[in-house]
Formats: C-alpha cells, sequence, structure tokens
C-alpha cells in the first residue's frame, strides 16, 4: 500500500545516491564510500520539503568541506520523472528537496485506487492477535471506565487490523469466584429483606449495594415468591446467580452493542473451572517447579518467576534485590482456586490452546501491579509472556458538566451507567470523545462540549468538514461539474499554501495509522482527523472552486473529495459515522 511520505524519503535517498556514484564516477568524489545519511522533514517548508545530511555525513570519509560535498551531489542531480522540483544547499550542507506537482499528484492517486483500503500497512503480517476489553464484571451495569475501555479495544483491534494483524475481540466474562458470590449474597439479602422485612434481614458491608440488585430481588420475587428461602443456602445462592447472570451479561450485550462494539466471542471463565483447565494449568507450573505449599495453601514463586524476567530485561542484580517482591496464591486452603490461577489459565489458553501470536489487555490503572506478575507466570509455562502479553493500561475517566466533576460511586450503586450517558448524547460523540487521549493520560469528559454543535466540539467539527464536502460536491454535480478521475487532474495547477498543506495531511495518513498500530494508541486517528479537518476548512476558506477557470476548479474540486474519502475512511476505523447532510 502507498505511504507517499514514506516514497519521498527513500527518493531522497536514492536520487542522492546516484548523484554521489555519478559524481564518483566522473572522479569529482573518492568512489566506493558508504555514507549514513538522515533525511529529514523540516518544520519550516522554508526549508523545502525533505532535508539530506549526506553532505555532512560524508564529509570525514569524502575528505572534503560539506558545502563542496553538497554543491557537486546538487550538480549531478537528476531529478527529471522524480518527485521533486529543485534542491537547495542550506546551513553547514543540508540538501534540501523541494516536493513538485508529481508528488502530489500522486498522493490523490494513491487515495483514489486504494479507496477504504487508503492508510493499510503490513506490519502486522497476518500474525493473530486477540484484544480483550472491557470484560466487566457481570454484577451490574457497564459504567464510564467500561465505556473508556471499549472504544479504546475496538478502535485499537480496528487500527490493528488495517496495520495487516488478523485480529480477534474478546470479552472475558468473569462469571466465577468471590465476585460472584459477593453478587449472589447481595441479591439474597435483598430478597430475603422482601420477605422478612429490610430491618430483619441485615445487608452485607461488602455487598453491591445498586438498585439493580434490588430490581433483580424483585423479580425473583415475582416469579418465585418465598418459594427459594427455604433452599439450602447454596443451592439459593448458586439459582441467584443463575438468575442475575441470566440478566445481566444480555443487558451487557445490548449496551455494547448500541455503543458499536461487536465481538468475536464472549469467553466464560466458568468454563475454564468446568473443563478441569484451571487445576490442570496450576499443576503444570507444579511440575515445572515453580509453586510451593504453605500453611494448606498452594502458592506460585513469583518473586523467583519476577527476578529472572527483570535480569532477562536488563535490570542488574542489585536492583532486582531492592524490589519488594510478593509471592501469589494459586490454591486456597480450602481447595478454591484464585482468580489469579484462573488468569494464568485464561491466558495460557489464549497463546497456547489457541495460537494467538500476541495477546493485548486492555486494562484500568489500578492493575498496574498485576502485569508483570502475569507475564512471568506464563514466562514460567515456556509462553514468553514478557512479549507475547501485551497490557495497554488505561487512566480513569472524570466526567464532567458546567465545569465540574460529577461524582460517582460504585460502592453506593451511583456509578453513572453507559446506557445513561447514551441517553444524554450520541454514540458518535461518545466514542469520538473517549478515543481522544492516549490511555495513559486521565480523560476529562465534557458533557457540555460533546452536545454543542460548533467547532469547538472536534467530532462536529470532522463531521462538519465531511458533510460540507458532500454538499460542495453535490452543488458542483448540479452544474454539472463532475469529480475528475486523478489521472485527469493537473497538480501543477495547485499553488496555494493551504492546497499543497491539505495534500501533505492527507500523505500522513498511512503514516498515522501505522503509528497508531505500532504504539497502541489509537487515539492518534482523533488527532489527525482535527489536523485534516482544518487544514481543509482553511483550504476552503481561500481557495474558490466554483467560478474558477475549468482545470483548476477540477484539481481543487479532486482535492476536496479526496479529503472526503480520508475523513470518511479515519471516522470509520473510530466507529463514527460521517454524515453527508448536518
Amino acid at each position: 500500500m502507498s505511504n507517499m511520505i514514506q516514497a519521498a524519503r527513500q527518493q531522497v535517498s536514492a536520487l542522492t545516491q546516484a548523484a554521489y556514484e555519478k559524481a564518483a564516477g566522473a572522479g569529482l568524489l573518492p568512489a566506493g564510500v558508504e555514507v549514513k545519511a538522515t533525511v529529514e522533514i523540516p518544520k519550516d517548508t522554508a526549508h523545502g520539503d525533505y532535508a539530506s545530511s549526506f553532505a555532512m555525513a560524508g564529509a570525514k570519509a569524502l575528505h572534503m568541506a560539506p558545502r563542496q560535498i553538497a554543491q557537486i551531489i546538487v550538480d549531478n542531480l537528476e531529478l527529471e520523472g522524480s518527485f521533486f522540483q529543485k534542491v537547495e544547499i542550506a546551513g553547514p550542507g543540508f540538501l534540501n528537496f523541494t516536493l513538485g506537482p508529481r508528488w502530489y499528484g500522486e498522493v490523490l492517486s494513491a487515495v483514489e485506487t486504494e479507496g477504504a483500503a487508503y492508510g493499510s500497512g503490513n506490519e502486522g503480517h497476518g500474525k493473530r492477535v486477540m484484544v480483550e476489553f472491557v470484560s466487566a464484571n457481570p454484577t451490574g451495569p457497564m459504567h464510564m471506565g467500561n465505556a473508556r475501555g471499549g472504544v479504546l479495544g475496538d478502535t485499537l483491534a480496528n487500527v490493528l487490523k488495517r496495520d495487516g494483524w488478523d485480529t480477534w475481540k474478546e470479552f472475558y466474562v468473569n462469571d466465577a469466584g468471590n465476585q460472584i458470590h459477593k453478587f449472589a449474597v447481595s441479591i439474597n439479602a435483598r430478597y430475603m429483606q422482601l420477605i422478612v422485612g429490610e430491618e430483619n434481614f441485615p445487608f452485607p458491608e461488602e455487598g453491591y449495594h445498586g438498585d439493580d440488585i434490588k430490581e433483580l430481588a424483585q423479580a425473583i420475587y415475582q416469579m418465585h415468591g418465598d418459594s427459594w428461602k427455604d433452599l439450602p443456602e447454596e443451592e439459593r445462592l448458586e439459582r441467584l446467580a443463575e438468575y442475575g447472570l441470566s440478566v445481566n451479561i444480555p443487558k451487557m450485550k445490548e449496551d455494547l452493542l448500541k455503543y458499536g462494539i461487536v465481538y468475536d466471542q464472549w469467553f466464560f471463565e466458568s468454563s475454564l473451572h468446568g473443563s478441569g483447565y484451571v487445576a490442570e494449568t496450576v499443576q503444570m507450573l507444579t511440575d515445572k517447579g515453580w509453586t510451593y505449599e504453605k500453611d494448606g495453601a498452594l502458592w506460585l514463586n513469583t518473586t523467583k518467576l519476577l527476578k529472572e524476567k527483570y535480569l532477562r530485561e536488563g535490570r542488574s542484580q542489585e536492583q532486582v534485590d531492592k524490589l519488594d517482591l510478593k509471592d501469589d496464591v494459586l490454591r486456597r486452603a480450602n481447595g478454591f482456586y484464585t482468580y489469579f490461577a484462573a488468569d494464568i489459565a485464561y491466558h495460557r489458553n489464549k497463546l497456547e490452546v489457541r495460537g494467538f501470536d500476541v495477546a493485548i489487555n486492555i486494562w484500568g490503572a489500578d492493575h498496574h501491579g498485576h502485569v508483570a506478575r502475569l507475564q512471568a507466570a506464563l514466562d514460567g509455562l515456556g509462553l514468553d509472556g514478557s512479549h507475547r502479553l501485551v497490557v495497554v493500561l488505561m487512566q480513569l475517566v472524570n466526567l464532567m458538566q458546567d465545569g465540574k466533576p460529577v461524582r460517582m460511586s460504585k460502592r453506593s450503586g451511583k456509578a453513572i451507567a453507559l446506557h445513561d450517558l447514551l441517553d444524554e448524547i450520541s454514540v458518535d460523540a461518545a466514542r469520538y470523545f473517549f478515543n481522544s487521549r492516549t490511555s495513559t493520560s486521565p480523560l476529562d469528559f465534557d458533557l457540555d462540549l460533546a452536545v454543542r454543535q460548533d467547532s469547538e466540539n472536534p467530532v462536529y467539527y470532522v463531521q462538519y468538514a465531511h458533510a460540507r464536502i458532500c454538499s460542495l460536491v453535490a452543488r458542483l454535480e448540479e452544474e454539472g461539474e463532475k469529480i475528475p478521475a486523478a489521472a485527469e487532474v493537473d497538480a501543477g495547477v495547485m499553488t496555494a499554501p493551504e492546497e499543497l498543506a491539505l495534500i501533505k495531511t492527507l500523505a500522513q495518513f498511512p503514516e498515522e495509522l501505522h503509528l497508531a498500530a505500532r504504539d497502541y494508541d489509537p487515539s492518534r486517528i482523533n488527532r489527525y482527523l482535527v489536523t485534516l479537518a482544518g487544514d481543509f476548512h482553511r483550504f476552503y476558506n481561500a481557495c474558490r472552486i466554483k467560478g474558477e477557470e475549468h482545470g483548476l476548479l477540477s484539481a481543487r474540486l479532486k482535492l476536496a473529495d479526496t479529503v472526503r474519502a480520508v475523513l470518511a475512511n479515519g471516522l470509520g476505523l473510530l466507529g463514527v459515522s460521517a454524515p453527508e447532510k448536518m
């Protein structure tokens, strides 16, 4: 796929090398010297579009002053048929290359030829990657933190797919263990209170206090009356949990679907326990010598695993010895496996059984201490967890209204649910805003800004640019002006700084997409789209289209429509619509 910025960079190197060889053949420079030059993009286009350090980098080996080398290179450069129209010598000997019409025309051609695939790369080489995200406990409604993780994971998977990865989206349902027990105990308390009165059945201090728990208990009471009261406690708790999950999991799916997220699989923790896979995984760690027994429990020697991991990664023995490391319980004295044991088994399932090359998890920043421990446990199983498990940690969301934080608490049940948020603002605004900052930065979500319909609201600003172009194209079509093919456009007629800057921004899209995938940072796409929309609005205000002579009108119309295509492309990656009218 085309990356016209890299193509130009490579051509600078090739043209410079060819000029050197020509000069060396003529005896003007010493032959057979290998010069390791850099090719940079200057911030100020007055210094050209690309700058080569060839003359400075080669000065020592060529036994000549840089500016003298630069002059010989320029005298021997052959720009005919290249992307460049001129080269100038600057400063200590920089070779400053200025792009010509051919390059600008090729950018328009690349977008036209590649269509919706424009920007795609092949860094993933078809390797299989699982992105596991949200994976919220199914004990209550989806909340704001889940909303950020949802769009981050979904967009990251989209970006990785476009960069050549074979992607899979997964939700891990924690339908076993302590949280589910607490969930059942909470429903049980509310159920019993309906039968014997609130004052006669205390609510557990650590229980879930939300209204959703009361609603579940009420529904069970309406269906079964007090008939579950006399069941053995263990059976009653099991039935309560089962009912609660049967209501909550479909609700989660519904909320996420409304939010534009569809998973390839919902994977249930209970299946790992039921199949004996957790026990088998723990036994493997024991067989490899990584566990020991103490106080009736089975422990993982996390300390030893982490020390080996950190030494492999280049930390000194002294640094490692100073770390405050602790071991982890895998199986409690009562015979129950811990959440950590199940987590190791789940990730073994990802990497070993299902054969994903890389597993990416989107986790809240409060899971920071868990990352290295899980990687080390997978290392202990011989699965190279330190490289194959990637965890993207995500900072908290602060919901703002009228310039003040909106308070929310999970414990009190007053957390702001995703479905409530989507009643207030559009899915487009939610998805755009939650992906607007890198995951490592806290996110202030401004509810007032998200509903504004002006240029202050970034999603409106980008969508408006798309709609504005659609209106322009429709108006000109009514007057008989059709969008030309790129091959029919003379890019040489576009000389205004706003036109050239806009085409350069279009050329930047493949690079941004690649960097978003490489750095696991899909928010780069948001920032790119705001830049592209801004460059378009500046171009539109500075460069008249309607009423210009045919060649220029045609070229500018093609440029506007090319911007429309790339805006739609980028918004599609974010799961945000590209409206034709606003």
